[in-house]
């Protein structure tokens, strides 16, 4: 049965360079295979845009892809044609929504940067049970003020590039957008506020007389949570799995990312990227914006 697919290149948003060499590279390869596919159809020029490909098969166009020369310094996605712009987008919040992570820049103030970001390293490839690293890691952050939160926040939290755009233009087509996270209420809040989720979910840090206990709060939110999240919105907002679209960095955001309509892996570990639909290697968050079809003219806040 024939499939009706798009392929949507999105160039190194840092390098800036044009892609029209490598998406006519890409148009030449497909037609040389024997695939019917249109030409470039541009969604920013020289810098994103859409193949539309007819296949029988949608592994033997990714094969045609994965084993190309062409794709320098981009991204792509492929994925059936229509549905494309989702319904329903969960988020991870730390190396995700934002540049850092922040158990790691609060362990600075507490002079164990270092172990907790190996701690926090491993749990992300997937070396390390969850549960029991946010344990050992929020142990080591006992003692520190309340006062080095809002610090942290201030100096060290930054948007990932993208990131309002994102879920600003997702939110003006009528998308329900979740920030969901592994880490800590007092940022995600904050972040939720700055980005324009609707909602968030992470972890509560405890406090005694405003310092922290070392204790982790009870239940940890950990990927199957994160995968709990996805199906409750699904259910609540009446969405079908394939109008979700979810997107993480890290081992702990596998599970929802396999389960969602399009699930992507942003500048992600190893696991994470090989359980994606898509990945996010080059660019910025607007990325994910071009693999749903959007076009630049429809972006709010670049």
């Amino acid at each position: 049965m024939t499939q009706h697919l798009a392929l949507t290149l999105v160039a190194n948003h840092t390098a800036h360079p044009s892609i029209r060499n490598i998406a006519d590279a890409a148009h030449r390869a497909l037609r040389t295979a024997d695939f019917h596919c249109t030409a470039p159809d541009w969604l920013a020029d020289d810098h994103a845009c859409d193949i539309m490909i007819e296949a029988t098969d949608i592994r033997a166009v990714r094969d045609l892809i994965d084993g190309s020369s062409f794709l320098v310094e981009t991204d792509y996605c492929l994925q059936p044609a229509t549905g494309r712009k989702k319904k329903l987008f969960l988020a991870d919040m730390d190396s995700t929504i934002i540049t850092v992570e922040c158990i790691d820049e609060l362990a600075d103030f507490a002079g164990l940067r270092a172990e907790v970001s190996a701690i926090t390293e491993k749990a992300m490839n997937g070396e390390l049970e969850f549960n029991a690293a946010f344990r050992a890691r929020v142990a080591m952050l006992k003692g520190l003020h309340h006062d080095v939160l809002q610090q942290v926040f201030d100096e060290r939290v930054t948007l990932t590039a993208g990131a309002r755009a994102l879920v600003q233009t997702m939110r003006a087509q009528g998308t329900y957008t979740a920030l969901v996270s592994g880490g800590f209420t007092f940022f995600t809040n904050r972040v939720r506020e700055q980005v324009g989720f609707h909602m968030d979910m992470s972890n509560e840090l405890q406090f005694e007389k405003e310092v922290l206990t070392g204790i982790a709060a009870e239940p940890i939110l950990n990927s199957a949570a994160k995968l709990d999240t996805l199906e409750r919105l699904m259910r609540e907002q009446a969405i079908a799995r394939e109008e979700t679209l979810a997107i993480g960095d890290g081992a702990n955001d596998i599970p929802m990312i396999e389960a969602a309509g399009l699930g992507v892996a942003f500048h992600a570990k190893p696991k994470a990227t090989a359980a994606a639909d898509a990945t996010i290697r080059f660019g910025d968050l607007t990325a994910l914006l071009y693999y749903q079809g959007y076009r630049k003219s429809d972006i709010i806040d670049l």
